[in-house]
Parts: C-alpha cells; sequence; structure tokens
C-alpha cells in the first residue's frame, strides 16, 4: 500500500490540530455580562468550555460544523480581555474582546410620539446608552426589537394604551439605571363607529336607550340639537345607555354619538 502525500505549500487544516478561534461577534459589551456573544472560528465542534479573561461563559447553541459557539458572556470588569475555546481536541488561539461600562441611559425623544390606542406602531427612540433596555409605555412593556451598534437608537413596537387615550410616560431600564422620555408618549383614541342603530327607534322622553359600536369612551349623545341624559359607557367602550331628551311629539329627530375622536350618526328616532 502506497503512503499518501501532502502536496507542499497547503497547510494543514486548523481543526486537526486543534480549535481556531477568528474573532467574536460582537467585539465589545457591558461589563454586567448576559448578552449573547457568537464566536466565529474553525474545528470549534464539541465546546467544553468558554473562557472571557479567565471566567466561564454560559454556551448555550453551537454549529455542528464546529464554525460557531453562541454563548452568554460573563460579568467582568471593564477593558479588554481574552476570549478561548476548549474542546476534545485542545484550547484555542485568544480572540480579543472588550468590556464597556454601562452608563446610565439617555432618552432623548421617541418617534412617532403618539400611536392609537390599539398599540402596534413601530417607534424609534433616540438617545444614547440603550444597550439591552427595556422600555415601558404608560406601564406596559413594549417589544424591543434591538438597537444600533452605537446604543443611541433603540428600536421597538408600541404597547396597547388605555383605551381612553392620553398621555402616558415612557420609560427606559438598562443595567446602568432608568430615564424617562420628555413628553412621554399620547395614546390616539380611535373614531367612533356605530352598529345598527339606536334601540328603541320610537319612545317618548324619559325612556331607555342604547346605542351599539367601537370606541364610544367618554360619548355623549344628542337627540337632534338635544342632548340625552345619564349617558354611561361600558367599560370596553361598546355600548352607550341613557335617558331620552324632550322631544316634540310626532318629530323625528337625528341621533349622533360624539367622543373626543369625532362623531358618528347613530340613526333617527321618532317622538311618540
Amino acid at each position: 500500500m502506497s503512503t499518501p502525500t501532502i502536496q507542499p505549500g497547503l497547510p494543514a487544516l486548523p481543526f486537526s490540530i486543534g480549535p481556531l478561534l477568528l474573532g467574536a461577534v460582537p467585539a465589545t459589551g457591558p461589563t454586567t455580562g448576559g448578552n449573547t456573544v457568537q464566536l466565529v472560528g474553525l474545528g470549534l465542534g464539541g465546546a467544553t468550555s468558554v473562557l472571557f479573561g479567565g471566567t466561564s461563559a454560559t454556551i448555550v447553541g453551537q454549529d455542528p460544523l464546529g464554525l460557531t459557539v453562541t454563548v452568554l458572556a460573563p460579568a467582568h470588569a471593564a477593558g479588554p480581555v481574552q476570549v478561548t475555546v476548549t474542546n476534545a481536541a485542545g484550547t484555542s488561539n485568544p480572540a480579543s474582546y472588550t468590556y464597556v461600562a454601562v452608563g446610565a441611559p439617555v432618552a432623548a425623544a421617541i418617534a412617532p410620539n403618539a400611536g392609537p390606542t390599539a398599540g402596534g406602531t413601530p417607534f424609534a427612540l433616540i438617545g444614547s446608552n440603550l444597550q439591552g433596555a427595556s422600555v415601558t409605555i404608560g406601564g406596559n412593556a413594549a417589544t424591543v426589537l434591538g438597537t444600533d451598534p452605537t446604543g443611541s437608537v433603540l428600536f421597538g413596537v408600541t404597547p396597547a394604551g388605555p383605551p381612553s387615550g392620553g398621555n402616558v410616560p415612557v420609560v427606559v431600564t438598562t443595567a446602568g439605571g432608568t430615564a424617562s422620555v420628555p413628553g412621554g408618549y399620547t395614546y390616539l383614541l380611535l373614531p367612533p363607529t356605530v352598529t345598527g342603530t339606536v334601540t328603541p327607534s320610537t319612545g317618548s322622553a324619559g325612556g331607555a336607550f342604547t346605542i351599539v359600536g367601537t370606541n364610544l369612551f367618554g360619548a355623549s349623545v344628542l337627540f337632534g340639537a338635544t342632548p340625552a341624559t345619564g349617558v354611561t359607557v361600558d367599560a370596553a367602550g361598546t355600548t352607550v345607555t341613557g335617558t331620552i331628551p324632550p322631544g316634540t311629539s310626532g318629530t323625528t329627530v337625528q341621533v349622533t354619538v360624539q367622543t373626543a375622536a369625532g362623531s358618528v350618526n347613530a340613526g333617527s328616532f321618532t317622538y311618540l
């Protein structure tokens, strides 16, 4: 049997002699740790230990091809450290990673600064030190999509707001502290809608009426030009009830529902 030869000038594969670490992505992170870092290289499969400056990281994922290892960085003092990966073949060469002290977040503005009470509005929060931040709008957690590499812009989606709308605080929280956005965020009421018409459509003053629809929070009701009395709206903003105001027997008037977001015709009513 002939002995295989190795062609001169071709380097041996790195993973044949041990893991080779090419770098960490990202190459910086907060001193508090807990952020996800992907280590890229060759022959990294079966990693049993990852050290950041001598401190063990938590391995959360590995590429079957041995090209990447995903870890949660441990906490460490600010400054550069060496990162190594160890598997059955040995310990890799070191790669550089820099810990950055976490400053208090700065929240200068949110854009847009208003949107519907249903939520679901994409927003950008402008400031600094926003890496790893959580955001609440009106006390409800917003969905954070991420930040730009500098931590000066945070992207997210608004949660649902109070059904009655209004201005609410926006609070950003990181390991470095909390900050509030000046002016907060304003939830806008949606225009009212009516399903069907006023019930009953005929009757006398002093009787009860019902109107069903959506976005009826804070509604008032006019029978012609005369406001109804005792108007109440249910918690869901879908039903208005009240007392029919005085009117002239035999006349038919338009019934109008008014809210801060607009008005809608609820049909006609005939006085008996």
